[in-house]
């Protein structure tokens, strides 16, 4: 799943390399964004995660759900409500919540000091919405991609509705039990900062865990290795009696 202020778009090419080596690959887009029209009033977490339970119903067997940054938020509350359809979880340098975190939540933490994402939205609007500079995305969500791919992607972005920042996710007792946790740690991360991914694994049970010298988004500034790290964890999940279709959601923010 994609994050904020983007679309499934942002993971056409590492959709490429998965599909290459055998995956099965459902991008879509969160409501309000991409290409969805969603009214901005109308965009919820619960919203998101009923859209990601219906995508994830759509599959033939349980999936591995990919998420970078805010959709990992959504991953996770879409985990404890349809486990049935979840095989496995990957944060994509995404936030992992506990029962009761919000986004903002985390962002709060003292590890999160130095997110350049919160330091420069602007919000506005009624309902509100959050819009990111140009020059403040390059740096906080594109750092290492290169200047093209980076200037494609931000004049894609779009407004980001601040329901699913601000929601705390619930989470009963257990409800995440037999679900295979992953992280891909990105040592460069401007939007997560480097402590804070380190904290929410530590608080969390990671299964495995891949560090990549990138930024925010890897999937479009290491896209190879970060392939190469969603295989890995489909191995392991399979090898633990999981199977290894992937449905991703293009996240970012």
């Amino acid at each position: 799943m994609h994050g904020a202020f983007s679309g499934a778009w942002i993971w056409g090419p590492l959709m490429d390399h998965l599909q290459a080596a055998g995956h099965e690959v459902a991008p879509f887009d969160l409501p309000g964004l991409g290409d969805d029209k969603t009214p901005a009033s109308e965009v919820t977490l619960d919203r998101c995660v009923a859209r990601l339970c219906e995508v994830l119903a759509a599959g033939s067997e349980p999936a591995i759900v990919v998420g970078n940054s805010m959709g990992g938020v959504i991953a996770t509350q879409a985990a404890a409500r349809c486990p049935e359809l979840v095989a496995a979880l990957v944060y994509a340098t995404a936030f992992l919540p506990k029962d009761g975190q919000s986004l903002l939540d985390l962002t709060k933490l003292p590890e999160g000091a130095g997110d350049q994402v919160q330091a420069n939205i602007t919000i506005e609007g009624d309902p509100p919405v959050a819009t990111m500079p140009a020059a403040a995305s390059r740096q906080a969500l594109y750092g290492s991609c290169l200047d093209e791919v980076a200037a494609w992607a931000i004049a894609r972005q779009r407004p980001q509705p601040i329901g699913p920042f601000v929601t705390a996710v619930s989470i009963p007792t257990r409800a995440l039990d037999g679900i295979n946790r992953y992280f891909v740690v990105c040592t460069r991360d401007q939007a997560i900062p480097l402590p804070l991914q380190r904290r929410m694994i530590a608080e969390n049970v990671c299964d495995d865990v891949v560090e990549l010298d990138t930024d925010h988004t890897p999937n479009l500034s290491m896209t190879e290795k970060l392939a190469g790290a969603l295989n890995q964890f489909a191995a392991h999940s399979s090898t633990n009696g999981k199977k290894a279709r992937a449905s991703m959601q293009r996240v970012n923010g």
